[in-house]
């Protein structure tokens, strides 16, 4: 199946006539401006195709016979019929990644099917971030690759590392810290995780997070290096004595460096901020500092997350 984008944005173009976001500034100011989507497949236009409709979307039967799964709009999700496998996917990736990773676990989407994304405005800041997104959605689910996300509090960590799996089509999902019925604003925090993270995804809560990353094949995200450190350290009693965590310290960079998995974990980065004032607080910056730069060293790629913003680490 040949398709051809002619176009890929949302009805209006992108930037949108007259929208005063950034997204839409920033493409005004570099003078590009993104068609709204339509395409040619096999020579023939997408509208004159033969086409079904299916939920929040439509198929069509290209004329060498591919069939093709395409979007209905910005925020719809299209549902296949059972059964059914495509050659190509056009989809709203910049609003509903997720989906992709739902068509990949119902078997609609394969390894060899095309997957662009159609129906593309503002609610992306750039095209150079859907660019990079893009990489991470059609990069194999299969390991080994480790991926380490800093980040202080409240700075878009977790939705980044949750971000870059959202395509995948099942993903074990590892809490490292303690359930705290105790704290409402915990349980909060908790979840708002969860309701932001696919229905399908696995969730465990463990803090023997080397014998997870051991046994674990498919794509993992960790959340996070923290909080597991935490436990580690009132485990060996090691707020007074850091040193009595290096054992469980070992063991985790260990397992990480030997984990079949595709993981994203998430840290903390705590080397920015004032210096605690109290012992214990100089413990647990100081070792997760080291934990970090152990955890990197062994990992194909680190980033940082500043207001949501991502740099990569080289």
């Amino acid at each position: 199946m040949n398709i051809e984008l002619r176009g890929i944005a949302a009805a209006q173009g992108w930037p949108a006539p007259g929208c005063r976001c950034a997204s839409c500034g920033r493409l005004r100011s570099a003078g590009v401006r993104h068609a709204p989507f339509s395409a040619v497949v096999d020579g023939v236009a997408l509208e004159d195709l033969p086409r079904t409709d299916v939920p929040g979307g439509y198929e069509v039967i290209a004329p060498g016979g591919g069939r093709a799964l395409v979007a209905a709009g910005p925020g719809t999700r299209p549902e296949p019929p059972a059964g059914a496998e495509y050659e190509a996917v056009l989809l709203d990736l910049a609003g509903s990644p997720e989906h992709l990773g739902y068509l990949r676990r119902v078997g609609a989407v394969t390894p060899a099917t095309r997957v662009e994304a159609v129906h593309v405005d503002h609610r992306l800041p750039s095209p150079s971030e859907l660019e990079r997104r893009t990489a991470f959605w059609n990069r194999s689910e299969h390991g080994p690759f480790r991926t380490l996300l800093l980040g202080g509090g409240r700075s878009g960590k977790s939705a980044e590392a949750e971000l870059r799996l959202a395509a995948c089509p099942d993903v074990l999902y590892i809490a490292t810290g303690p359930v705290r019925d105790d704290d409402p604003g915990w349980a909060e925090r908790v979840a708002a995780h969860r309701l932001r993270r696919p229905a399908w995804w696995r969730t465990v809560e463990t803090t023997d997070l080397a014998e997870a990353l051991a046994s674990a094949t498919g794509p993992v995200l960790v959340d996070g290096i923290g909080t597991w450190l935490a436990a580690a350290m009132a485990e060996t009693e090691a707020w007074e004595e850091p040193s009595r965590v290096r054992p469980l310290v070992d063991g985790l960079v260990a397992a990480w460096r030997g984990t079949a998995a595709r993981v994203v974990a998430v840290s903390d980065e705590v080397g920015l901020s004032l210096v605690p004032t109290t012992p214990s607080g100089r413990a647990f910056r100081d070792a997760l500092g080291l934990v970090n730069q152990r955890l990197a060293a062994e990992s194909e790629e680190a980033a940082l997350v500043v207001a949501g913003r991502v740099t990569e680490l080289g």
